[in-house]
């Protein structure tokens, strides 16, 4: 992976109403098994590998979790939000799935497999989808710009996540961190020259206080366990298109169990020495759902990535195959 390029694995009229995530009903994590496997994911990088799996049972929750509300970087996992807001304002009728949405120059980023170096329009679907399955930057864009950035931090406060930080899109967030003002754009042209490592100021670290893609393992996990019942759309069949894009999301099936139902989004990041790989969502078991998110950050030389990549992969599909029981 390019150092520089963000988020692979391998987001009304009105404002959407108020709902709080509840941990009332949680049970505190009893399994030491269970325990266990989140400790040895834990020590990919004491300190910044985090998780937090909500098991939901007919008869209660149980929350496990290793460091699970610390805030780390956490990328592409945060496009759950953009996606359920865009969802929201079709359910309003504020805009369609089926209208015509423009790409080119003007909105192509970096990180961009779908849509880079294509002109023309296209449906605000495929968008969606290209935003979720191919974890598209340039996708991403396109959907933050139609719903307003601050519109889905005002879905994210809306849900009681305190913790969970978007940038005001993804080429404002390599603008930043390339040493522009926050808010500022500096064009495809200067995402070029990103890209040949010639930037306008001193470089940034992607956790910081203005543009970034931050949030904990326990917000993340809870807000799927929240999403997926259904209190947040006011129509059965927003769910579930809020499913089925959530389903195409590659790093799913990468990380459950064969034959596995489930729903989610990853990310990652090599910017510099900084290196990021998470992945949040829920699967679903015919007795249970378990609501997971595993993140770790790192710093190191890129020759550590692919390694920490396999050990994050066995640790996390390890850990949700005891949780799929």
């Amino acid at each position: 992976m390019d150092r520089r390029t963000l988020l692979k694995t391998a987001s009304l009229g009105a404002l959407a109403p108020s709902f709080a995530i509840n941990r009332a009903n949680a049970a505190p994590a009893d399994d030491p098994a269970l325990n266990a496997a989140l400790n040895s994911f834990a020590q990919l990088s004491p300190g910044n590998a985090t998780a937090s799996v909500v098991v939901e049972r007919n008869n209660g929750v149980k929350h496990y979790g290793v460091g699970a509300d610390k805030p780390l970087f956490v990328g592409s996992a945060v496009k759950t939000f953009i996606l359920a807001q865009y969802l929201l304002d079709v359910e309003k009728g504020r805009l369609s799935e089926g209208a015509r949405a423009s790409v080119g120059p003007e909105v192509w980023s970096p990180g961009s497999s779908v849509f880079i170096d294509l002109k023309g329009t296209t449906t605000a679907k495929s968008i969606l989808e290209a935003m979720i399955t191919h974890s598209d930057n340039t996708a991403t864009d396109v959907a933050i710009n139609a719903v307003g950035p601050a519109r889905v931090r005002d879905l994210i406060g809306n849900v009681n996540l305190k913790q969970t930080r978007i940038p005001d899109s993804t080429r404002k967030l390599f603008s930043y961190l390339s040493g522009a003002k926050s808010g500022e754009d500096l064009g495809w042209a200067g995402m070029q020259k990103m890209m040949a490592e010639s930037v306008p100021g001193d470089t940034r670290p992607p956790i910081n206080d203005h543009q970034t893609m931050v949030s904990t393992a326990a917000e993340m996990s809870q807000w799927y366990q929240h999403v997926l019942s259904g209190k947040l759309f006011a129509k059965p069949e927003t769910l579930k298109e809020f499913k089925r894009i959530s389903a195409m999301a590659d790093a799913i099936p990468a990380m459950l169990p064969d034959d596995t139902v489930g729903y989610g989004k990853g990310g990652s990041i090599d910017w510099g020495n900084f290196h990021c790989f998470s992945v949040a969502g829920q699967m679903v078991l015919p007795t249970h759902k378990a609501n997971f998110c595993f993140i770790v950050n790192w710093t190191g030389p890129d020759d550590s990535v692919p390694k920490t990549f396999a050990a994050f992969k066995e640790l996390g599909q390890k850990a949700l195959a005891l949780f799929s029981a």
